[in-house]
């Protein structure tokens, strides 16, 4: 499907947006994403990146409440792969959801409080690590996109992008056998704000009409390979870079971005 990109907004990163909303989608995402095994499908890719690159560490930017990342290793590790180790990052650090991750996974996880730019990457923090965003590069409009990519490839063994759906809302039904028992499931299994997610879930339907739209949004915020290429020539020649996609639950499908810097020119996917 054929569909122009649009930047709209999504409440999970509105400004308006009442914060308790926010955490209750975000959440609801991080369990859906978890109950329907929805990145057991990026494992190879992700796998064949990391042998590229010869990275074993990973610096997660944009990496918001963490579930991709846990996921991802604990997908590695069930399929019989060693995990790389796991730093996240975000400009709104979410330390509390951290820190919780990082006591189930002590020797795999870690983050940094502070903010973290991603156009400007602390050298000490990204050296010798590969840079890797999950379900959050939709999120930049085009400049700032590009932008990003640039940043973290500077001084990096290598780059992974990967979003659980590509720019088709179809690609979003996917996730909602999964995704509105998660969302109804918040006001039980919510760390915090139970009473108040119970008034946008149960109560109302607030908070699923909220994330009918944002999932509809992020399909069609989602960039196309074309556009991702074209990102990847601002960083420059001497990188290889591949583009493909992976299923998603029972009919989805999600898509991957990764380069590695070579000494060859940039090819398109094949």
């Amino acid at each position: 499907m054929n569909l122009p990109r649009l930047q709209l907004f999504e409440f999970n990163d509105a400004p308006f947006a009442p914060k308790v909303l926010q955490r209750t989608i975000v959440s609801a995402l991080s369990r859906t994403l978890r109950w329907g095994q929805m990145l057991d499908g990026l494992v190879e890719p992700f796998r064949q990146f990391l042998e590229a690159s010869g990275a074993h560490e990973v610096l997660e930017v944009a990496a918001g409440a963490g579930e991709p990342a846990t996921l991802l290793l604990e997908a590695l590790a069930s399929q019989g792969h060693v995990p790389p180790t796991f730093t996240l990052t975000d400009l709104h650090p979410h330390v509390e959801a951290w820190r919780a991750l990082v006591e189930r996974h002590p020797t795999k996880l870690a983050f940094v409080p502070e903010p973290v730019d991603a156009t400007r990457l602390p050298d000490d923090l990204g050296r010798g690590r590969a840079r890797v965003i999950i379900n959050a590069f939709h999120h930049f409009p085009p400049a700032l996109a590009q932008e990003v990519l640039v940043g973290m490839a500077k001084g990096a063994p290598g780059v992974f992008l990967a979003e659980g759906l590509v720019r088709d809302p179809r690609s979003f039904l996917a996730m909602t056998p999964w995704g509105i028992p998660a969302l109804l499931a918040e006001p039980l299994l919510a760390p915090e704000g139970r009473l108040s997610s119970a008034a946008l879930t149960w109560l109302s339907p607030v908070a699923m009409l909220a994330s009918l739209w944002d999932g509809t949004v992020s399909t069609f915020r989602c960039y196309s390979r074309d556009e991702l290429f074209g990102f990847a020539e601002a960083v420059g020649p001497g990188w290889r870079w591949e583009y493909g996609t992976y299923p998603v639950g029972s009919f989805g499908q999600g898509s991957w971005f990764w380069g590695v810097p070579r000494n060859e020119p940039a090819r398109p996917a094949r």
